[in-house]
């Protein structure tokens, strides 16, 4: 079986780290078509990875549904998938996942903790945390390094042998009566003896009030308001942890809406060049970057585009420098703004407005001259005022 490096950047054929070809089998026809990935479990090892991580994994980037069958070692991906296209896929969970982000091998270890993901790599001694904006950080939390699936679920044994520890209980019954009584029944069973005989019964110790390790307990009114104030902000840090992951599970749908929200409750503050970055970093966080721009057209803008384009011209850049994507997105919002929410007032305007988008290095002239060869067909019968406005902007851009 032929063999790869682990991480496929490096180009030496004497590399010390390698893994065997990805091999993919697929079966079935129509809806239940699946991809079975024939060698994951040697493809694991190599990695020092649980085979359920870059399934699941795969399963996160196609938007397919996994199956795990730990006990025949086979690992599905619903949907049909080259073996060529789950090996790129492959290069960015070893990236993500297997390579020290220090010195690039793949020696690191996973630590998992109740909502972190710690890793130490042992060849560098890198230690450091997991990123965890990607899907596939939830199921690591969920199943750790070192969760057997296979003991998950108890055996018939287990549950029969229970049972008869718990029926010689009931068969030695009278001997185990006396091995359960607690020390405080003992202690009244020997007064009542005492008192029976006549004797005097002495009283019982006074309880020091200590911990087992002996040091005294604190009242609440001891405790101080600096560390309420430090316990609640590392209980706070976790729940926003906690909230990423359930975040990310939502549809794309749902956290473009909570974006949404997040922006106009941004905009009521009077500064908005100081919650810039926390708008880019809320995007990022709920994965919607690209079509975020559609948000900030819908929130931000309106008939006075021209200097609002200038107010929110770093804002923008955020989104759209170098990001084709976004910037497609932008000119997508704009079709509805100019288009039809104001229609009236701002197809006039809309060759002046490309133009300040394209001064304010937003927009690229590639992307704007490739949506003037689609928009003939992407728009509707309003599309024709568009069309000539970019008509005429195009000529303006050769004659500059």
């Amino acid at each position: 079986m032929a063999s790869l490096n682990i991480n496929s950047e490096v180009t030496d054929p004497f590399y010390r780290y390698k893994m065997p070809r990805l091999l993919a089998k697929v079966e079935g026809k129509g809806n239940g078509i699946k991809t079975v990935i024939v060698n994951m479990v040697e493809v694991a090892k190599a990695l020092d990875r649980p085979p359920t991580y870059p399934t699941k994994y795969f399963g996160c980037e196609l938007g397919a549904q996994t199956q795990f069958d730990h006990k025949n070692e086979r690992y599905i991906v619903n949907g049909s998938h080259d073996a060529q296209k789950l090996q790129s896929l492959l290069d960015g969970f070893i990236k993500r996942f297997v390579l020290c982000p220090e010195c690039s091998n793949p020696e690191t270890k996973f630590t998992v903790k109740k909502t972190t993901i710690a890793q130490r790599c042992i060849a560098c001694g890198y230690s450091g945390q997991v990123d965890m904006r990607h899907k596939l950080t939830t199921f690591i939390l969920k199943n750790p390094p070192d969760f057997d699936p296979s003991a998950a679920t108890p055996t018939k044994g287990g549950k029969k042998s229970k049972k008869e520890k718990s029926n010689k209980k009931h068969v030695n019954g009278d001997a185990d009566e006396k091995d359960r009584a607690s020390p405080e029944a003992n202690a009244q069973e020997q007064m009542a003896a005492q008192r029976a005989s006549g004797g005097v019964v002495d009283a019982p110790p006074e309880v020091d009030n200590q911990d087992d390790d002996g040091e005294d307990w604190i009242p609440d009114e001891e405790i101080t308001a600096d560390a309420i104030k430090q316990r609640m902000e590392e209980l706070s840090d976790a729940a926003k942890i906690m909230a990423l992951s359930d975040d990310l599970e939502k549809s794309q749908d749902d956290r473009l809406e909570m974006f949404y929200q997040y922006v106009k409750s941004k905009c009521d503050s009077n500064n908005m060049a100081a919650v810039e970055k926390d708008i880019v970093a809320e995007a990022e966080r709920l994965e919607v970057k690209d079509k975020g721009v559609l948000i900030l057209v819908e929130v931000l803008l309106d008939t006075k585009i021209l200097s609002q384009i200038k107010q929110h011209r770093r804002l923008f850049l955020r989104f759209c420098h170098e990001n084709h994507k976004a910037q497609k997105y932008l000119l997508g919002g704009l079709e509805q703004l100019v288009g039809k929410v104001h229609a009236d007032l701002l197809l006039p305007k809309m060759p002046h407005i490309l133009k300040a988008l394209y001064d304010s290095d937003i927009l690229e002239e590639e992307i704007i001259l490739d949506w003037d060869k689609k928009v003939i067909i992407s728009l509707n019968q309003w599309s024709c005022c568009i069309q000539i406005k970019i008509i005429h902007y195009n000529l303006y851009l050769l004659s500059t």
